[in-house]
């Protein structure tokens, strides 16, 4: 029962190691990164079409559920770029006129979203993730960016415009020009080469200034909050409100009160696959971090807990009237550098959010909306890499395909688009390749026991006898190729009186390939033509065993591929 509790509450076994210098770590880390999710809880927000509080509230209570039931010891959960992007186009989708409603269907947003990842969760299906391939995602998060950046020039320079694509994007921006506020134009230039250049020499600088490189690091990495704090200043003491530049203005002082989100029925049916994609891209993203800091220590993610902890955030994020959320990479790398030990510098990381809203929110008046802008588009451009093209072009044509189109239709129709062809696309890679597995016909390596492609190597081969090695497991979907494979080698060379499967890159064959298999079987006997396998491995003999097939082959089963060549050439090939 305590493995159990243990799986689904992981806090139960690390709490019992918690130690005061343990202590003393993740209370540093939480107070590093509670002072950079400041900014980007309101930046983010912004980026959703949504009040600052919003980003706020969704950086209070996901924290402490994912302290209490994730398994990485740095992830910090929050609001994000993409996902942030993701819930303005679909709250957007829905046509609402009041911020209220725009609100609720943002909460039920998250809610939706959470309930698909703990169903997940529950049922272990974490694995389903790996259906999104790596070029898919990239491109995905590429043309995000891209968005994302766009987007937020019209903070940048102070007009409004609308829209989800870069077309209406583009088109909004030039129908704006003349609308443009020089001093938000000013303030925002300013702000972006500000952090420009403490992204890219800050570090060095503090470095030759004697600093330590990790305490030069993450004061880099506080280049936001120096440019929010500036920037802030400078509107409160110039008065540039009054000079139309659009502050962040009255943030409530007081902590959300917990509800589920007032929608109809058919409101929550339009959020549904919205729901569904955020649940997957957060998610693809959240455990791609915590897999990629673990390793560092040499520490273990579980997928499928992941996922009940990510489901469980979000779904505390929309009844705090938060927005989706998931596991911030910048905050996370952050964490992981200023030497957080557990999860719990999660959960104290939302207590210092908790004294933020209560304290700190009356500073937040003055922030101007350029500033906030300025320092997603900064965020964001590090995600765009467009060099995934030239690599899948250059590695894969069907990768290049999956991942140009991804990019393409994000731009050009929108992030829901983007993602569902992502998914698709991969999904359909898949198939593509393993309905047409690689099968090779083998022949002996000279002086060995080895066989390998006939086309590659120089190797020995007998007239009369066929070796084939499949190089994939054997399923409904290839099960017609392999017969067609076969049949066609027969065909074309009269001699053959031998057919060997070498079956080592076989793990598994369901009934569909196994009545495949009848069917060579009886096809090849008739043809005066006899079948055996070799090196098949145990799990699949297993099952095959619970067939007839064993029995009703034509020839035999072989332990060694060599083997099986070496007894069918020594015999006297008359059926």
């Amino acid at each position: 029962m305590n493995v159990s509790l243990e799986r689904y509450l992981p806090i139960l076994d690390w709490s019992r190691r918690y130690t005061k210098a343990t202590l003393v770590d993740d209370l540093l880390a939480a107070g590093i990164v509670t002072v950079m999710l400041i900014p980007q809880s309101l930046a983010y927000a912004l980026l959703a079409g949504l009040p600052p509080e919003v980003g706020l509230y969704a950086s209070l209570l996901p924290l402490i559920c994912y302290g209490l039931l994730g398994t990485s010891r740095v992830m910090a959960v929050g609001p994000v770029a993409v996902v942030s992007l993701m819930t303005a186009a679909a709250v957007g989708g829905l046509g609402l006129v009041s911020v209220e409603q725009k609100l609720a269907a943002a909460a039920g947003l998250a809610l939706v979203s959470g309930g698909f990842l703990l169903l997940l969760g529950v049922l272990r299906l974490g694995f389903l993730a790996n259906f999104l391939s790596h070029p898919v995602i990239a491109g995905f998060i590429a043309a995000s960016g891209i968005l994302i950046a766009l987007s937020q020039v019209q903070h940048l320079v102070g007009v409004s415009i609308e829209g989800d694509t870069l077309p209406e994007l583009l088109h909004g921006l030039w129908l704006a020009q003349a609308d443009i506020n020089v001093i938000t134009f000013a303030l925002g230039l300013a702000t972006l080469v500000f952090l420009f250049w403490v992204r890219a020499a800050l570090a060095p600088l503090l470095e030759r200034l004697g600093l330590a490189k990790r305490t030069a690091s993450l004061l880099a990495k506080a280049g936001p909050v120096m440019a929010v704090v500036v920037g802030t200043v400078c509107a409160w003491a110039f008065e540039l409100g009054g000079d139309g530049v659009a502050l962040v203005g009255s943030v409530p002082g007081n902590l959300p009160a917990l509800a589920v989100p007032r929608l109809d029925w058919a409101q929550w049916q339009q959020l549904a696959v919205p729901a569904l994609l955020i649940a997957v891209i957060g998610f693809v993203e959240s455990v791609s971090v915590a897999q990629t800091l673990a390793a560092k220590r040499r520490q273990r993610i579980d997928p499928d807990q992941e996922l009940i902890a990510l489901g469980a955030a979000n779904i505390a994020s929309g009844l705090s009237q938060g927005i989706p959320v998931t596991g911030g990479f910048s905050r996370s790398v952050v964490s992981f550098d200023a030497g957080a030990q557990t999860p719990a510098a999660g959960i104290f990381t939302a207590v210092g959010m908790v004294l933020a809203v209560l304290f700190l929110t009356p500073a937040l008046y003055f922030l101007p909306k350029a500033t906030l802008a300025a320092s997603i588009i900064v965020a964001v451009l590090s995600l765009v890499d467009l060099s995934i093209l030239w690599r899948a072009w250059s590695y894969a044509l069907a990768d290049f395909i999956a991942t140009a189109s991804t990019i393409t239709l994000t731009l050009l129709a929108g992030v829901e688009w983007g993602v569902s062809v992502g998914v698709l696309a991969s999904i359909a890679i898949y198939l593509i390749k393993a309905s047409r597995p690689h099968m090779a016909v083998v022949g002996q390596v000279p002086g060995t026991e080895h066989y390998r492609n006939v086309e590659r190597h120089k190797v020995i081969t007998q007239p009369h006898v066929l070796a084939l090695r499949i190089d994939e497991n054997l399923f409904f979907a290839n099960a017609r190729f392999l017969e067609t494979k076969v049949y066609d080698q027969i065909a074309a060379n009269p001699k053959i009186l031998h057919v060997i499967l070498q079956c080592s890159a076989i793990n598994s064959i369901d009934l569909s390939a196994l009545e495949s298999l009848e069917a060579i079987n009886q096809r090849l006997f008739e043809s005066g033509v006899r079948l055996h396998l070799s090196e098949v491995k145990g799990p699949v003999m297993d099952r095959l065993r619970r067939s007839h097939f064993p029995e009703a082959l034509s020839g035999k089963i072989f332990l060694s591929h060599h083997l099986a060549v070496m007894e069918l050439d020594e015999e006297d090939f008359v059926i």
